[in-house]
C-alpha cells in the first residue's frame, strides 16, 4: 500500500492538501510499496497513476515513463489502467544481501507539464532460504581424559535471509554425554558450544554421532543439520588456552600484503612436548577468509594476504585453533573478528538514460533530454557524489531525488546554428582526495517530418507466370524521403478485396526493403490481372505516406491436361459405336470431345491413336477428332474394333489424355440409326459439336453472345471477317486452325453488336470440305443453323426453368 512521506502528523485530510500543493509547486513527489521478494510475474503493487494523482486516460499524451536506477526493469506499469505489476523476478538475497532494508527506487516522469515522480518500492523478505552449515559432516576428537562441563565451540549455521526468517534456534540430537550450549551475543551473533556433561569412557565407546540441527524462524520453518562425528582418544588432559576468547580488530581496506593483523597468545598447562602450542585456522572456515589471511603456525601472527574490500565486505570472523604437541594432541578455540575501515577508493560512477536520442529543434524549454544517476560504492563523505556541467550550453541539471538529475533544456535550440551538443557530465565525491568521472552526452537536434516518400514512377508493371512457388519474389519499390532523420520509410499494401479473398492473401510487402512476393500460387484460369496500391511511411511524427500501383500480370502456364468428355455413342446410348460394314472410305464414326482450361498453344488439342497399328481402317482427325474410315470396310475386319485415342495439347511440355472408343460393324445398314453420308454432309456429329460449343461458351460470354457465336460460326468459311467499330476481329473456323480457336496472332476481341466486345471468345466450327456443289451446300448449312436454334432455345427454356 502506498503512503506518501510526511514530516509531522496532521489531520490527514489537510496533509493530503498540502502534499497536493507541494507537489503542484515543486513538480515532484515520492511513493513508497511494498512486494514480497519472489513475487511472479503480473503481481500487483500498487495503483500508481491513482496514487501519483495522475489521470489513467492521460498517461499516454503526457508520455508517461518510469526509469529505474541501474538495474533491469523488474516493474512495469499498465498504461490502460495505470497499475505498478511487478515485470521480473524479484531475489532480494540477490538485490540487497543482508542488509535489513531492501528498496528499489524509480523515477516516473510526465510532460505537459513536467512532473517528476519518485517511487519506493520495498522488497520484503520471505522465509525463501533453509538454514546451511558449511559441510556436512564435523570431526572432533576429544580425549577421554577430558573434565564434564568442558566446551567445543561449534561453526553456526548460515541463513541468507534477514529479520526472524534468518533467527536460527538449534536442537542436538538425545545424547547422555553431550548437550548444546547456545549464547546470542545479539541479534546478528551467537556462539554455539557442545558442552560435555559426562565423563568419555573409549574403551566403553569410541565414537559418537549427533545431529546438529538449525531451525529457522520464518513460518513455516526450514532446517538443516550437520553430522556430528566425535571420536574418543586417549591424550594429555589440558588444552591450550587463548588469552582471549574473541579478539578484535580493525584495518583499512586496500591494506598491503603482508600488513600485520596481530598476534594471537596461547598457553597449555602441561609439561614438555605436551605444553608446545601450534596454530592454525579452523579446518570449517571458509576459503574466501584464508585467501584473505595468513596465520604463521609458530608464531601465531596473522597478516594480510589478499585484498579486502570494505564494498564486497567490511567485517571478517576467523576461527582459530592452538593445538598442543602430545601424543593424543589437545585443541582451544578462539576468534578473531576484523573490521575493514573504508577508504576513497572508488570513483563515482553515472548512469545516463536517454529519453530521445533527438531534440526537436522547437521543444520548449524545461524538455527532459536525460536521466542522469551517480552512485558511489564508498560510505560515508567518500560516497556523497555532486554533479554538473559546463556553462553556456542551453542545457542545465535538476537534481530530483538523492543521486538523481535530470538534463533539461534550458533554452531554444536552432538546429541551422547548432545541429548537435556534445555535453560533459562531471561527477566529483566528498571524500579526501576526492575522485571524480565523467561521461560525455552527445544531443544531436533534429528537423521537423515535411516531405512524403515519393516513388520514382507513378506504375509498376510486373509478368508473373502461373503456378509460381509461394513465396517468390515478384518485385521491388523504392521510395525516397529527403527529410534528415525522418526518412526510414516502411511499405504496406493498401488492402482492398480481390474477389471475395482480400489482397493480403495474394501478396505481400515486406516493410523495410520494398520486396513484394507472391504468398500464393497464381493461377491465369481465375485471375489474370491483380491491380492494387503500395504505401510507402516515413518515421516522422506524425508520419507521411505516398503511393504507387502496381500492375501486376499473370501469364498462361501449360498446367492444365486435356478432359475428355464422358465416353458415349453417336447414336446418344452407351455402348459400341454401330458402324455397318457398307461404309465406304472417309466415313464419320463418331467424335472425340476434350477440352482444355488453358489458354493459347496450351489449349490447342492434336489427337491421334495411341497404337498406329492396331487402328485398322479407321483413323482420327488430327485437330477434329472425328473418326473416320480410311478405305471400305471389309469382313476381315473383324466384327469389332477398340481404338485408344491420345489427345495432347502444345505446351511445353505437353501434357495428354486418351480415350478408348468401341465400334462394333454390322452388315445391315437400318441397324445404323445415323446418317451414314461423308462427314461434309453429316448432320449429327455436327449437331452435337455445336451443341457442346454453346455450353461451353454460355458459361463464360452469355446467352446472348452464345446466339450470335453459334450462328457466326455455322456461317463459316475460310477466312471471313466480322466487322466492329473503328476495327475488326477475325472469327477462326475449323477448316484453319483445327479445334483451336484463339491464335495469339489474332486479335483477343470477338466483336458482337455495335461497339460491344467480348474477350477471350472460343469460336468452333466444322471442317467444310471444297465442293463444287456449293447451292446445296449452303441449303445444308442452312438446315443446320435451323436445326441447332431449335436445340439452342430448348436448352435455353431448360436453363429458365432450372
Amino acid at each position: 500500500m502506498a503512503v506518501f512521506l510526511r514530516d509531522s502528523l496532521v489531520t490527514r485530510q489537510l496533509l493530503r492538501l498540502v502534499l497536493l500543493h507541494t507537489v503542484w509547486e515543486m513538480g515532484s513527489a515520492q511513493v513508497r510499496y511494498s512486494v514480497p521478494e519472489e513475487s511472479k510475474h503480473g503481481t500487483f503493487v500498487g495503483r500508481l497513476a491513482q496514487d501519483l494523482g495522475l489521470e489513467v486516460v492521460e498517461l499516454v499524451s503526457r508520455m508517461f515513463r518510469m526509469v529505474s536506477s541501474g538495474r533491469r526493469d523488474y516493474f512495469e506499469v499498465n498504461l490502460q489502467s495505470g497499475v505498478l505489476f511487478v515485470n521480473s523476478r524479484l531475489d532480494r538475497e540477490e538485490l540487497c544481501g543482508q542488509s535489513p532494508l531492501c528498496a528499489i527506487d524509480l523515477e516516473v516522469i510526465v510532460d505537459k507539464p513536467l512532473r517528476i515522480f519518485h517511487v519506493e518500492v520495498e522488497i520484503q523478505d520471505i522465509n525463501d532460504n533453509a538454514p546451511v552449515f558449511s559441510v556436512n559432516e564435523d570431526n572432533f576428537i576429544i580425549a577421554e581424559s577430558r573434565p564434564p562441563d568442558s566446551r567445543f565451540p561449534l561453526e553456526g549455521a548460515y541463513d541468507a535471509d534477514i529479520g526472524t526468517n534468518s533467527l536460527l534456534t538449534y536442537k542436538l540430537s538425545p545424547s547422555e554425554h553431550f548437550t548444546l550450549d547456545v549464547q546470542r551475543k545479539n541479534d546478528q551473533s551467537q556462539s554455539l558450544v557442545l558442552v560435555l556433561k559426562k565423563a568419555l569412557d573409549r574403551e566403553e565407546i569410541p565414537e559418537h554421532r549427533l545431529l546438529l540441527t538449525a531451525s529457522d524462524g520464518g513460518k513455516p520453518e526450514l532446517t538443516g543439520s550437520v553430522q556430528l562425528v566425535i571420536t574418543v582418544m586417549d591424550a594429555n588432559d589440558n588444552a591450550p588456552v587463548f588469552d582471549k576468547s574473541v579478539y578484535e580488530v580493525s584495518l583499512y581496506e586496500n591494506a598491503p600484503n603482508g600488513t600485520l593483523v596481530m598476534k594471537l597468545n596461547a598457553t597449555d598447562l602441561d609439561e614438555g612436548i605436551n605444553k608446545d602450542v601450534f596454530y592454525s585456522f579452523n579446518n570449517r572456515m571458509s576459503t574466501k577468509i584464508k585467501d584473505i589471511f595468513s596465520l604463521d603456525i609458530n608464531t601465531g601472527e596473522i597478516r594480510v594476504k589478499g585484498n579486502m574490500d570494505f564494498e564486497s565486505q567490511n567485517t571478517y570472523e576467523i576461527q582459530v585453533e592452538a593445538v598442543d604437541k602430545g601424543h593424543s594432541p589437545l585443541v582451544g578455540h578462539s576468534k578473531v573478528l576484523v573490521e575493514v575501515l573504508d577508504v576513497n577508493d572508488n570513483i563515482p560512477e553515472l548512469a545516463v538514460t536517454f529519453l530521445s536520442l533527438q531534440v526537436p529543434e522547437d521543444a520548449p524549454p524545461g524538455t527532459v533530454v536525460a536521466l542522469i544517476s551517480v552512485s558511489d560504492r564508498d560510505s560515508g563523505r567518500n560516497g556523497k557524489v555532486t554533479c554538473s556541467i559546463p556553462p553556456d550550453l542551453p542545457f542545465r541539471l535538476v537534481s530530483t531525488f538523492k543521486n538523481y538529475h535530470s538534463l533539461v533544456l534550458a533554452e531554444a535550440v536552432d538546429r541551422e546554428r547548432v545541429s548537435e551538443y556534445k555535453i560533459v557530465v562531471t561527477a566529483r565525491d566528498e571524500g579526501a582526495p576526492s575522485l571524480s568521472a565523467s561521461s560525455s552526452i552527445l544531443v544531436a537536434i533534429s528537423d521537423v517530418n515535411d516531405n512524403a516518400p515519393a516513388f520514382p514512377q507513378p506504375v509498376y508493371t510486373v509478368f508473373v507466370k502461373e503456378n509460381n512457388p509461394p513465396g517468390a519474389h515478384l518485385l521491388t519499390v523504392s521510395a525516397s524521403d529527403p527529410d534528415l532523420e525522418n526518412a526510414l520509410t516502411v511499405y504496406s499494401v493498401v488492402e482492398r478485396s480481390v474477389g471475395e479473398q482480400p489482397l493480403s492473401s495474394y501478396i505481400s510487402v515486406h516493410s523495410e526493403s520494398g520486396h513484394i512476393y507472391a504468398l500464393q500460387p497464381l493461377d491465369y484460369e481465375e485471375l489474370q490481372v491483380l491491380q492494387f496500391q503500395v504505401s510507402a511511411r516515413d518515421a516522422g511524427l506524425p508520419s507521411l505516406c505516398g503511393n504507387v500501383t502496381v500492375q501486376l500480370f499473370v501469364l498462361d502456364a501449360n498446367d492444365n491436361a486435356p478432359a475428355v468428355s464422358p465416353a458415349g455413342s453417336v447414336r446418344g446410348s452407351p455402348g459400341p459405336e454401330l458402324v455397318p460394314l457398307s461404309a465406304g472410305a472417309g466415313h464419320v464414326v463418331g467424335k472425340i470431345r476434350a477440352v482444355d482450361a488453358d489458354s493459347g498453344y496450351n489449349a490447342w488439342l492434336r489427337y491421334e491413336v495411341q497404337e498406329p497399328g492396331a487402328a485398322g481402317p479407321f483413323r482420327v482427325g488430327v485437330y477434329s477428332g472425328e473418326i473416320s474410315t480410311r478405305r471400305a470396310l471389309e469382313e476381315a475386319d473383324g466384327p469389332s474394333q477398340r481404338l485408344v485415342i491420345l489427345v495432347k495439347d502444345h505446351g511445353e511440355p505437353s501434357l495428354s489424355a486418351t480415350a478408348t472408343v468401341s465400334l462394333s460393324l454390322v452388315e445391315s445398314p437400318q441397324a445404323v440409326k445415323w446418317d451414314s453420308r461423308p462427314r461434309g454432309g453429316s448432320e449429327g456429329p455436327l449437331v452435337d459439336m455445336n451443341v457442346s460449343l454453346m455450353i461451353a461458351i454460355c458459361s463464360v460470354s452469355g446467352l446472348f453472345v452464345l446466339v450470335i457465336v453459334v450462328y457466326v460460326g455455322l456461317r463459316c468459311h475460310p477466312g471471313p471477317e466480322v466487322m466492329c467499330g473503328p476495327g475488326k476481329a477475325t472469327v477462326v473456323c475449323a477448316s484453319e486452325v483445327g479445334s483451336w480457336s484463339y491464335s495469339q496472332r489474332q486479335s483477343r476481341n470477338l466483336c458482337v453488336g455495335e461497339g460491344t466486345a467480348k474477350n477471350d471468345l472460343m469460336v468452333f466450327s466444322p471442317n467444310f470440305p471444297n465442293s463444287a456443289e456449293n447451292g446445296e451446300h449452303e441449303k445444308l448449312q442452312e438446315a443446320q443453323v435451323s436445326l441447332i436454334m431449335r436445340r439452342l432455345i430448348g436448352y435455353l427454356w431448360s436453363l429458365v426453368i432450372l
